[in-house]
């Protein structure tokens, strides 16, 4: 019998309960994926144009060949949000869009998918990770909901802290080192990873540092699924998630690729690419979906009955 790490649900199919302090109707899900661990990577503002947009994927070769070894690619994905990194990376860990603040100084007023599988499971803290370049994004730890606040918090390890406790924005290098010692101290089966280089670029108006962060970034991807993948408690029992946060504005829109925030396409089109047990494989999917359909994604990989959401699964990636 599979060891799972965590609370298993025993049903045949679908069914409807509530959860206990909410009373809301939520989605009882069966059993029997093989993924026991779920990581979820936002790469933090590529336009789609310069990732799976672009004719021959120079800039993401590692990606491209994970899709020809066995991922799913979904062409047709959005962020139907706020195109902001707080509010995107929000709605990714909990499956709603918010219109919260972007400098960091508001939560999510709904729990994420860690703070639930965390409550779920019963499991400590250190089994569910959030590890960011960019420090503000420390929020995502914890919710305003007052049924969910300060409760089943993940551990969390965003940017970086100087000498006098002030944080600030860090490398996507030394972020890359601290995942490499959460995965190997703490075995994680929840892993919630923002990488900032394409964006930080963008903002600067550099476009060759924005190109060469996207490949950089393409590599630390790889890096982090070999990481996985050659640790015998994790290969074949782990799933990965790519994404972004948001777009940018496509050339000849407002200031081009420098920047991002509304509507526009360029903001919208994000990519969605995963590879894992559970999906098809060598699937480049031309159906739409959205940002918000993440969380729901991988609660049904955790069979965990995801509560406060408002996205979907996407049905079409699995076998």
């Amino acid at each position: 019998m599979k060891n799972f790490l965590y609370l298993m649900i025993a049903v045949a199919s679908m069914s409807c309960s509530k959860d206990d302090k909410t009373g809301t109707p939520v989605e009882v899900l069966p059993e029997g994926y093989k993924t026991e661990n779920v990581v979820i990577v936002v790469i933090d503002g590529p336009r789609y144009s310069e990732t799976w947009g672009e004719a021959n994927r120079i800039y993401i070769p590692n990606r491209n060949q994970m899709l020809k070894d066995g991922g799913v690619m979904i062409s047709d994905f959005s962020n139907n949000g706020q195109t902001k990194t707080n509010p995107g990376h929000a709605a990714v860990l909990t499956g709603k869009y918010h219109d919260i603040d972007n400098s960091g100084i508001a939560n999510p007023n709904t729990p994420s998918i860690l703070q639930q599988w965390l409550k779920f499971t019963g499991k400590p803290s250190s089994k569910a990770w959030i590890i960011a370049s960019k420090d503000k994004l420390n929020v995502l730890s914890n919710t305003s909901n007052a049924e969910w606040k300060d409760k089943f918090r993940p551990s969390f390890d965003c940017g970086s802290v100087d000498s006098k406790g002030k944080t600030g924005y860090r490398t996507d290098e030394e972020t890359m080192e601290v995942i490499k010692t959460v995965v190997k101290r703490d075995q994680p089966n929840l892993l919630f990873v923002n990488l900032l280089g394409p964006d930080s670029r963008g903002h600067e108006n550099n476009k060759p540092g924005y190109l060469a962060a996207i490949k950089s970034t393409d590599v630390q991807l790889k890096e982090i699924w070999d990481l996985f993948q050659n640790d015998a408690r994790y290969k074949g029992k782990t799933t990965l998630i790519v994404t972004n946060d948001h777009g940018r504005h496509l050339d000849g829109v407002a200031d081009g690729f420098v920047s991002h925030g509304d509507q526009c396409a360029g903001c919208k089109h994000i990519e969605f690419f995963a590879i894992g047990p559970d999906f098809k494989q060598n699937l480049t999917l031309n159906k739409p979906y959205e940002q918000k359909d993440i969380a729901s994604t991988a609660a049904k990989l955790l069979n965990l009955p995801l509560v406060l959401n408002e996205g979907k699964v996407i049905t079409d990636i699995f076998k």
